[in-house]
């Protein structure tokens, strides 16, 4: 933590007081904390008690006096290496899952360049409502870090899930966050992700429902602990956010083929995320086919495969990671497909898992090996995408 740049944001909470105890630790850490607070944060915690433990004026407002002093949003977001928001109500988590800017607090979120956490305090109940917990998910969609709340005692005298979590721990995740940051440090890693589009005419297509957003969440957690990344992207809606990401937009099996082959000819990984097409067809019209009174017959030919050649031409400790999805047989035809494409370890989840695969925003993974299967709960695909990495890490380290 030493000579990081922490943003910290308070909000109207009465777990308001543990902002104190969080900056006391953070600069005994050797951080350094500017403090954002919302107008109903003062109401708990006063400005002075914050500027006198971070040694530095506290900015609530957009203007800072009357004379037209400004308070740049934009400055703090390239200032921080992370921006914690703890407590956060239930209100400040809404507004920041759908950009309601209407304070200095969630201004310097949308500003944000470093990685954002989020520490939930609030009471049970309202933790527990569909409303938050879909604000939560479009939180971490986002690539957003969820420091969950503890369970205890809460200021309504009710027990339950909601409490923040006390401050100790959250400079335990900001510390293990930095620390694993370097993990994948001077690694050049392809990820591929989404569908591909096989054209038929040129207004259709054959192609499949991927999102893009498990390679995507992939793309993002590589960048944030150090690789670059080049992410060979089939049409989807999704942006990309870290910088280290350098992005490749394709459309067909083929485009994404031959950007693969050459990323990965100097990567130290491959990750195959994406929903290639098996086949596309034989010829393409260069005009509208009209409908008419007799079906149509498609002829398809098959694509290239291109796990197969990766892991044909994978070189001495190079790594190479696939996924299956399947719908039967699932962990007899993920292992036979590991041995065909000579991968490290392959990603397995299954059309039959409730809340798994695709146009969903969470997975159910097993990643399996040639000497075992580990298997994992439903979780957010950025979580998912934290487990996986954290398999591809190890694998590297041990070539």
């Amino acid at each position: 933590m030493k000579g990081k740049k922490i943003v910290l944001g308070i909000t109207g909470s009465i777990a308001a007081y543990k902002a104190a105890i969080l900056i006391r630790a953070l600069i005994k850490k050797g951080a350094e904390v500017q403090v954002v607070i919302t107008p109903a944060g003062k109401e708990f915690i006063t400005p002075i008690t914050l500027s006198a433990l971070t040694s530095k004026p506290v900015i609530s407002e957009f203007f800072a006096q009357r004379d037209g002093t400004w308070n740049s949003h934009v400055d703090l977001g390239l200032w921080a290496d992370a921006m914690v928001i703890a407590p956060a109500t239930a209100s400040t988590i809404g507004k920041m899952a759908h950009g309601v800017a209407d304070n200095m607090l969630i201004t310097t979120y949308l500003s944000m360049k470093a990685p954002v956490f989020v520490a939930p305090a609030m009471d049970l109940d309202m933790f527990a409502h569909p409303s938050t917990q879909n604000n939560l998910n479009i939180l971490r969609s986002y690539g957003n870090h969820i420091i969950e709340p503890a369970s205890g005692d809460l200021a309504s005298h009710l027990v339950g899930k909601g409490r923040m979590e006390e401050p100790e721990k959250i400079v335990e995740v900001l510390e293990s966050f930095f620390n694993q940051q370097q993990d994948l440090k001077d690694k050049k890693v392809l990820i591929t992700a989404g569908p591909t589009y096989e054209k038929i005419d040129p207004v259709r297509f054959i192609g499949n429902y991927s999102s893009g957003k498990m390679g995507y969440a992939l793309a993002e957690e590589c960048a944030s602990r150090g690789a670059e990344v080049i992410l060979v992207s089939g049409p989807v809606t999704l942006k990309e956010h870290h910088p280290n990401i350098r992005r490749i937009d394709v459309e067909s099996a083929e485009e994404m083929y031959e950007e693969a082959r050459r990323a990965y000819t100097d990567a130290d990984a491959g990750i195959l995320c994406a929903a290639v097409a098996d086949f596309t067809p034989d010829h393409t019209a260069d005009h509208k086919i009209k409908r008419g009174k007799d079906g149509m017959t498609i002829q398809l030919k098959p694509t290239k495969d291109i796990a197969a050649s990766l892991g044909a031409t994978k070189k001495e400790g190079q790594v190479l990671v696939g996924f299956a999805l399947e719908t039967n047989d699932e962990q007899q035809n993920a292992k036979g497909k590991l041995e065909r494409k000579n991968f490290d370890f392959i990603v397995l989840n299954s059309l039959n898992d409730k809340g798994a695969g695709f146009r969903v925003d969470t997975n159910k993974i097993s990643i399996i090996d040639r000497q075992d299967t580990t298997s994992y709960p439903l979780k957010n695909k950025s979580e998912v995408a934290k487990d996986i990495i954290d398999r591809l890490v190890q694998t590297l380290n041990k070539n």
